[in-house]
């Protein structure tokens, strides 16, 4: 974990650091990591061959690096966010300026945005969740919609903006019902709920002060009670928890580097308990495992921002972030409000 001299920052501003975390610090940091893990990723993402990857990075993955011509997210920036990203600050602002989750409002700023002039790449939860809103406006186009026919999608997309959601709603009896709500905005299906469900428990549990492989199979235990993906969640947990010995980079390939959250969700647990205590090492490995790196960044990013405060972001990194200053202000808003 970098942590600077003078302790961490939370909001721009400096408080002494005594023991583990307090709440305020570890929520910042899940919105911090969720965001820096994606944006590290925005060169390399999606880079399947590993000789490929040595290829273009002939000196290793160091993070942030821009992407080439003629890949997904060409045209982007080092410290722009990937689709992933651009998602979750969309969800950052609705949940910030809100107080809570709300399908409706984030549903219409994700229209607003993602159905628009949007130049970035459009992944399948968002394309068809597009097609199933301009569906029901064509025919009912004065009628409110409820924002909960996303797409039949069980990749990360949730995953990656979850976190604002579940600060929100963290102590307030709701959090099932607004973590199932935000997931089917996008992602109409019953394993990305489920899985959705377990990254939330995960989050409450680093919140409350656990250890992160502690809180990963605590929560894997806690999802045994669903009837479709509660075994498949234990024993995906249970067998990265398992794997640990293994490098990241064998690990992620038997999962497979795909995005379905079947192999993202534990390739993600897996590189952060092994490397948990060094945001940028868990970040580069996964980068350096290829595959949809930048979804398996921000879980790994919000989950190391969540156990270790806002000081386990390396504050250079955060610096690097080209929306730094809206990021700063909404999370303070929406800690503030959180945990008054």
């Amino acid at each position: 974990m970098t942590h600077g001299s003078d302790g961490p920052e939370v909001g721009g501003r400096q408080v002494a650091e005594v023991g583990e975390p307090a709440l305020a610090d570890r929520c910042q940091g899940a919105v911090w990591g969720q965001f820096v893990g994606d944006a590290a990723c925005l060169g390399s993402h999606w880079i399947y061959d590993l000789a490929e990857l040595a290829r273009r990075f002939p000196g290793g993955l160091q993070g942030f690096e821009a992407p080439a011509a003629g890949y997904y997210h060409a045209g982007k920036m080092p410290g722009e966010f990937t689709h992933y990203g651009d998602g979750a600050l969309v969800m950052l602002r609705s949940v910030a300026e809100l107080g809570r989750f709300d399908p409706a409002d984030f549903g219409r700023r994700f229209v607003e945005l993602f159905g628009g002039a949007y130049g970035g790449y459009l992944d399948h939860a968002t394309r068809e969740t597009l097609v199933h809103y301009r569906a029901f406006r064509a025919a009912q186009p004065d009628a409110p919609y409820a924002f909960q026919d996303g797409a039949d999608d069980d990749q990360p997309a949730t995953a990656t903006r979850l976190v604002p959601v579940v600060i929100a709603h963290l102590a307030d009896g709701a959090l099932n019902e607004a973590v199932t709500a935000a997931t089917r905005v996008c992602q109409n299906n019953g394993r990305a709920v489920a899985y959705m469900k377990c990254h939330a428990l995960i989050l409450r549990r680093l919140f409350q002060g656990e250890k992160l492989e502690g809180a990963v199979l605590a929560a894997g235990r806690a999802m045994e009670h669903d009837p479709a993906y509660g075994a498949e969640l234990r024993d995906k947990i249970e067998t990265a928890c398992d794997s640990l010995p293994l490098e990241v980079g064998e690990v992620t390939r038997r999962f497979g580097q795909s995005c379905p959250l079947a192999s993202s969700f534990p390739a993600a647990i897996h590189c952060a308990i092994r490397h948990d205590g060094d945001f940028a090492a868990a970040i580069l490995a996964t980068a350096a495992a290829g595959g949809d790196s930048a979804g398996r960044a921000a879980l790994i990013g919000a989950w190391l921002g969540a156990r270790h405060g806002l000081a386990g972001v390396p504050a250079a990194w955060r610096e690097r972030l080209a929306a730094r200053e809206e990021i700063a202000a909404l999370t303070d808003r929406l800690v503030a409000r959180a945990l008054s």
